[in-house]
């Protein structure tokens, strides 16, 4: 917590699976919740959840979920609210590899005709897409959703983590009155889990890659950047300090020759930039 403040990151987005469920090689983490929220209360850092796609997600079980993540942890401190244009203050949830679930499924749920609908009722919340390939664009809108993010930190992996994508797909949003949130990451590597996805690794070009493809979201002027990912070792998407560490079945990247804390400065720095550009595009 005490990096990502010095990051000036505001909200932590966590991977989220329902009580007793983890994805192929993990263990069930929901039990760690409340602990986090309290560790981001006291670094003054907000709460947001990534709904992953455990077995038979559907828009019946999440719409348990999200009653059962409000009922839990939407009173808490740092639990995150957006406040939208029209002043309201909701929970705003991200709902990854959301298109697995038809977008019809997904409108029950999510447009205020839906046969359970949360719109306009205690559990509204915002919530945000992953936007893939082009053809997700509509879906995402018929299905009810208020916009939608990219997550992959590899720039050309898909259309909608293509940099050169986001303004056509920004200038969609704004002509449906979705959010856009890009996705950007200081580079890729997941060769040590997946050794034939070679061609995805991108370099990070001591730090170059990272503001590139910060310049690129800015420049579409989102309200919303996400970052692919703090602690992601695993994808090489991380930002946290990192210093030198081999085991014997993997050697960790760091940072050489630049300080354990190279990402997080660079993440600060471009986060004020942010908040300074805003400010001017609000005039």
């Amino acid at each position: 917590m005490g990096q990502l403040r010095d990051a000036a990151i505001g909200v932590l987005v966590l991977s989220w699976y329902p009580p007793g469920l983890a994805d192929d090689s993990g263990e069930p983490s929901d039990s760690l919740v409340p602990f986090i929220l309290d560790a981001a209360q006291r670094y003054a850092i907000k709460v947001a959840f990534h709904i992953q796609p455990y077995k038979g997600r559907d828009d019946r079980t999440v719409h348990e979920n999200i009653k059962y993540i409000m009922d839990k942890y939407g009173s808490h401190a740092a639990f995150y609210k957006y406040r939208t244009s029209t002043g309201r203050s909701l929970p705003l949830f991200y709902i990854y590899d959301s298109y697995l679930t038809p977008a019809e499924s997904w409108a029950n749920l999510l447009t205020p005709s839906g046969s359970h609908s949360l719109r306009n009722t205690a559990y509204d919340a915002v919530f945000i897409a992953l936007l893939v390939e082009e053809g997700h664009k509509n879906d995402i809108l018929s299905a009810g959703y208020d916009g939608m993010y990219t997550y992959f930190a590899s720039n050309g992996f898909s259309f909608g983590s293509s940099h050169q994508n986001w303004k056509a797909i920004k200038t969609f949003c704004d002509s449906n009155n979705l959010m856009f949130i890009p996705s950007v990451g200081p580079g890729y590597i997941d060769t040590s889990i997946r050794p034939w996805n070679n061609h995805n690794t991108r370099n990070r070009v001591n730090g170059k890659y990272y503001e590139t493809a910060l310049q690129a979201a800015l420049t579409v002027r989102p309200e919303i950047v996400s970052i692919t990912s703090f602690n992601e070792w695993h994808e090489g998407t991380q930002i946290e300090k990192a210093v030198p560490k081999k085991t014997l079945t993997r050697l960790y990247l760091d940072y050489l020759p630049h300080q354990p804390n190279m990402y997080l400065e660079l993440t600060r720095r471009w986060a004020e930039h942010f908040s300074k550009e805003k400010e001017q595009w609000l005039m």
